[in-house]
């Protein structure tokens, strides 16, 4: 029996919810959503599965293909669904998003979604050191350090100021205005209750060049509305490689955070480049929808703690408040401490990694994931079974709640062809 033999007929409905949507738009309006409900309860109902599945039932009908594919799901989810029940999802860029798709991992659901790669562009490859962020229900990619087949030298990475955005609803990627600076390695924030992208620092270092390539200070933020950047007041000196985020998210105290990072680099007998690593941050209010002027804090932590700021995560407060900022450092993760500008031993993770600098971390709906990659079997000096095994390697999630201070595994097989080198993969969330 086909599919669409299954659907009932129902009269058409006076006010169909989904009139001003046209992607939604039936040949024959005598058709449901689910046969003997109205329309408005099948989209409420079918609105509460989670999104990582919604790839699967787009091949239904083609009532559900439309529905799945349309603003209204969004519009619907957003309007209907408390946050808790959003589903929250971890996007994993592997490798050039150009040639690699990037896939969301449901944590809650244990289901993967691939996306399609982003436009190729011939002239350029090897993207990587870019920064992906999420507003709403799109998804950004910015920046990065690439090789320009149009450029020479050829072995040395060139900084990109391309921008794109996926839209869930499209299943699209579009291009977006370019930064007015090109850019890789830099801090990015999204505003809260407010349509801006603000970025920070970066330059052109790439994976394969170590402390090779340019850094700078340049600050500017992307208007969502208008698809323009605009450049604000520098930052007080050349960074790169730092992190970003933002403290408040109402109009009168807005901060933008930017911390660790490199500056200008040094040689080791003259021939060997090493960065060096700030301790230190700075932070630019944005109250009441402006910008102001950078300030600077003092170290957050002494000569010989440690040498460079690890990995950050940030937990959001849902209320408006500061967020919980915390740093995976090895094996511990620690708090940081706003009042005294300073990090707070928080706790360690139950089962250490064996590469500890191939290491996820990341918040995803108020808990910290700690990832990192694991095989089927035991290891072997046989060449041929040690690449069986890195094939099969599985992501092992160690996943800690910082209010409840309780820790939890997770092992899920995931789709790429090879092991997850975190060193290089770019992560984001998204909440849709």
């Amino acid at each position: 029996m086909e599919v669409n033999d299954l659907w009932v007929m129902s009269p058409p409905l006076s006010s169909p919810p989904f009139s001003s949507d046209e992607e939604f738009q039936s040949e024959n309006l005598t058709l449901t959503l689910i046969p003997g409900l109205p329309d408005d309860l099948a989209a409420l109902i079918l609105s509460f599965v989670p999104f990582s599945h919604h790839n699967r039932l787009r091949s239904t009908c083609k009532l559900w293909k439309n529905f799945f594919s349309s603003k209204t799901l969004i519009s619907i989810r957003r309007k209907h669904l408390h946050s808790s029940h959003l589903s929250h999802l971890l996007c994993i860029f592997s490798d050039d998003p150009t040639i690699s798709s990037p896939y969301l991992f449901d944590p809650q659901n244990l289901a993967w979604c691939q996306l399609p790669p982003l436009p190729c562009n011939p002239h350029v490859y090897g993207l990587c050191n870019f920064t992906s962020i999420s507003h709403d229900s799109h998804l950004y990619v910015l920046g990065g350090s690439l090789f320009d087949t149009r450029s020479f030298p050829l072995d040395r990475p060139s900084p990109s100021s391309s921008a794109f955005r996926f839209d869930f609803t499209t299943q699209g990627w579009e291009s977006l205005s370019p930064m007015l600076s090109p850019r890789g390695s830099f801090a990015c924030a999204s505003i809260p209750k407010s349509d801006r992208i603000i970025v920070a620092g970066g330059g052109s270092r790439h994976t394969m060049f170590g402390a090779a390539g340019s850094r700078m200070s340049s600050v500017e933020m992307y208007d969502i509305a208008t698809d323009e950047w605009t450049a604000l007041d520098g930052l007080p000196r050349f960074r790169a490689g730092c992190v970003g985020f933002m403290v408040g998210n109402e109009a009168d105290n807005k901060e933008f955070w930017v911390m660790g990072g490199y500056g200008e680099s040094r040689t080791v007998l003259g021939v060997f480049p090493v960065d060096e690593y700030y301790r230190d941050a700075v932070v630019m209010d944005l109250k009441n929808g402006g910008v102001g002027k950078w300030r600077e804090l003092g170290d957050m932590w002494e000569e010989g703690e440690r040498r460079r700021l690890g990995r950050i995560a940030v937990i959001e407060d849902i209320n408006g408040g500061s967020p919980s900022v915390f740093m995976l450092d090895k094996s511990d993760i620690f708090r940081y401490d706003m009042a005294s500008n300073c990090w707070k031993y928080e706790t360690s993770i139950p089962k250490k990694l064996t590469d500890e600098s191939s290491t996820g971390f990341i918040a995803l709906d108020g808990e910290l994931h700690v990832m990192g990659s694991i095989n089927g079997g035991d290891t072997t000096d046989n060449n041929w079974k040690s690449r069986q095994q890195k094939r099969s390697a599985s992501l092992f999630f160690q996943i800690y709640h910082p209010q409840k201070k309780v820790w939890r595994t997770l092992v899920n097989k995931p789709p790429f062809p090879q092991s997850l080198d975190f060193k290089t993969a770019v992560l984001c969330t998204i909440r849709i």
